[in-house]
């Protein structure tokens, strides 16, 4: 399975990233110690994460997910062989949230406690803050990488024009710069990060970790019809923008395909990501052994053009 880096750094991953937003709420601290260790078993080794994960979750407060990876890779005895992906800047709580210097400096420390540890390979910025001037936030990802708590700097929910400024900021003032973009992406939601962000990553060799990489689950053909919303909490969200006539075209095109390599839709959508030339490693999440074996599967799945290019012709927007 060949390695691949992130951005222009010398972190290398294998091609898969799990998405640690399970943690704390749909699998407990057991179940997701079982998950981790199955999947670093398996040669991978990524995780990422973020301090507001899974603040949603009724009697949580946010910190959860990094706490249950902290605890676990203490147990395990493991950091140095762990990739560790971490966020800021969602919401947690009154005045603790964005990205001004003050508040990254807080919540750096916060984040590092609940990891146990005492730097964060892959620091991320989770979404823009355009009440913070670029330079400010810039600066002190900066300052936090001089400080050696960080190895490298990576962008989340960023618009092309937002993401190509700080690019062109950091250039600038000789700061590091953001190294990888987690913007949502997949089979089925393609206009976004194609319509601009794709150029500007490939340009400026801006590694891609994209989130919701198997639609919340739609991907996996679980869902087809209303009956099978409630397969998990995600699924009520799954009708109203996922179960159209585009949607099924996808779900028939996956399934011919997994069909012909013996492989199954999950599989199929997750190969199609690899097979982008933007994507460095699609994150994906799994709350079962028997869904994490699949998903590790993915990288050994080889697509032709032909197959590429009927997945392509299903998903295109009407």
């Amino acid at each position: 399975m060949k390695s691949r880096a992130l951005g222009r750094t010398d972190i290398q991953i294998a091609p898969i990233v799990f998405g640690g937003n399970v943690f704390g709420w749909t699998i407990d601290e057991s179940r997701s110690f079982e998950i981790l260790d199955a999947f670093v078993a398996g040669g991978f080794h990524c995780i990422d994460t973020a301090d507001v994960y899974s603040s949603w979750v009724p009697g949580n407060k946010g910190g959860e997910s990094e706490s249950i990876l902290g605890r676990w890779m203490k147990a395990r005895g493991n950091r140095k062989k762990i990739v560790l992906a971490t966020k800021l800047g969602s919401p947690m709580g009154p005045d603790r949230k964005g990205l001004k210097k003050s508040y990254m400096m807080d919540a750096v420390e916060a984040s590092l406690r609940r990891l146990q540890t005492d730097y964060i390979d892959l620091y991320q910025a989770h979404q823009d803050d355009r009440e913070t001037p670029l330079d400010e936030t810039l600066a002190a990802f900066d300052a936090l990488i001089q400080q050696g708590k960080v190895r490298a700097i990576g962008a989340s929910n960023y618009e092309a024009d937002r993401l190509s400024a700080a690019l062109n900021v950091s250039q600038s003032k000789g700061l590091h710069r953001y190294e990888t973009l987690q913007p949502e992406y997949n089979l089925y939601d393609r206009a976004h990060f194609e319509g601009g962000l794709e150029k500007c990553c490939l340009d400026q060799g801006v590694g891609v970790i994209p989130y919701f990489s198997l639609a919340s689950g739609f991907l996996s053909g679980k869902y087809r019809s209303a009956s099978d919303l409630n397969k998990s909490p995600r699924g009520q969200g799954i009708q109203r923008k996922y179960l159209n006539e585009r949607g099924f075209r996808i779900l028939q095109a996956l399934d011919e395909v997994a069909q012909e390599l013996k492989a199954n839709p999950t599989q199929v959508s997750l190969a199609w990501l690899l097979h982008r030339p933007s994507i460095t490693a699609p994150i994906v999440s799994a709350t079962t052994l028997e869904q994490l074996q699949d998903l590790m599967r993915a990288p050994q799945l080889e697509l032709s053009k032909e197959i590429l290019d009927r997945l392509n012709i299903a998903s295109r927007v009407d």
